[in-house]
């Protein structure tokens, strides 16, 4: 009877361990700051943009800024647990897109500035995003 009572209690703590795992697996929520920068269609003088990842997240839903698309390429709304694919494997000259979102700097621009527009106009300066080198 005692040896049955060990090995449920084993089995529990392995299973509740694989478990937390498994959830810890998928909290991934990406780097904390971010240096964005096209390497699909890079500007002729590329000036990569500093992103405070973690500071958005404290305050935006995931689906706030990410999304995906259908088979059609159209876009689709982000669902919790989705893979986050990178905006140039879309929005880049090669993919079709509407002209104002057709690379990945016009599609952060139309995006971000529009959001800074809205919350802070003070953030939707250039240089929040785009410091100047020391």
């Amino acid at each position: 009877m005692k040896k049955i009572a060990l090995y449920v209690v084993a089995t529990a703590l392995v299973m509740g361990l694989a478990f937390t795992g498994a959830s810890f697996a998928t909290d991934d929520k990406g780097s904390a700051e971010m240096t964005l920068t096209s390497t699909v269609d890079p500007a002729k003088k590329a000036k990569p943009a500093i992103f405070p990842h973690a500071k958005h997240q404290e305050r935006l839903e995931c689906a706030d800024c990410h999304h995906s698309k259908d088979a059609d390429g159209k876009q689709v709304a982000y669902v919790e647990g989705q893979k986050i694919e990178k905006c140039e494997s879309c929005h880049n000259k090669a993919a079709g897109m509407p002209k104002k979102l057709t690379t990945f700097k016009e599609a952060a621009h139309a995006s971000c500035k529009s959001c800074h527009k809205k919350t802070d106009k003070k953030l939707a300066k250039c240089s929040v995003c785009h410091p100047k080198k020391k």
